[in-house]
């Protein structure tokens, strides 16, 4: 990642760069590697919310996530993450995820309908209303989170350039 952040810059030092990581096993090293080239906006998905963490993110912890966010934001970078909604979450647990997104300082979220790519993934669960993505997205924002994307077709990168405005 941080190689691609450079290579981008040598060719156009002017273009805004928002980099999607992986958790990095958590490992500091690598993390800080993301804060020292400095994207102006570093993602790292959720995914989902902490009870389906396991079952949906094999190889990913919940709290292992947040530490990630955080440490980024205490790195002084601007937060993003992705919440996948149908897999059976409930609205409490869904509030309860944006808390300790609000916890660890997210500056971003984006809330879109998961939609099942093949057969041997997990199904959908529910299809989850505009009426309650647009009620996510006021909750969100209540509890502070600076900019909140929320709708059936949403995407960690769905419209990506808004928040910078």
């Amino acid at each position: 990642w941080a190689d691609t952040v450079k290579a981008i810059r040598r060719v156009s030092a002017a273009t805004t760069i928002e980099t999607l990581i992986p958790d990095f096993k958590g490992n500091k090293d690598q993390i800080q590697r993301i804060i020292d080239i400095a994207p102006e906006v570093v993602s790292h998905n959720m995914e989902t919310v902490k009870r389906l963490t396991r079952s949906v993110r094999i190889q990913a912890r919940y709290e292992r996530s947040l530490e990630v966010l955080k440490y980024l934001k205490d790195g002084g970078m601007r937060t993003k993450t992705g919440i996948m909604l149908g897999l059976g979450e409930t609205e409490a647990e869904v509030v309860e995820a944006m808390k300790d997104l609000v916890g660890v300082g997210l500056n971003v979220l984006t809330l879109g309908q998961y939609l099942q790519p093949t057969p041997k993934h997990l199904p959908v669960k529910e299809f989850i209303t505009p009426e309650q993505f647009a009620v996510y997205k006021e909750i969100g924002l209540d509890l502070g989170i600076q900019y909140v994307e929320s709708g059936p077709l949403v995407r960690s990168s769905y419209k990506a350039e808004k928040h910078l405005i």
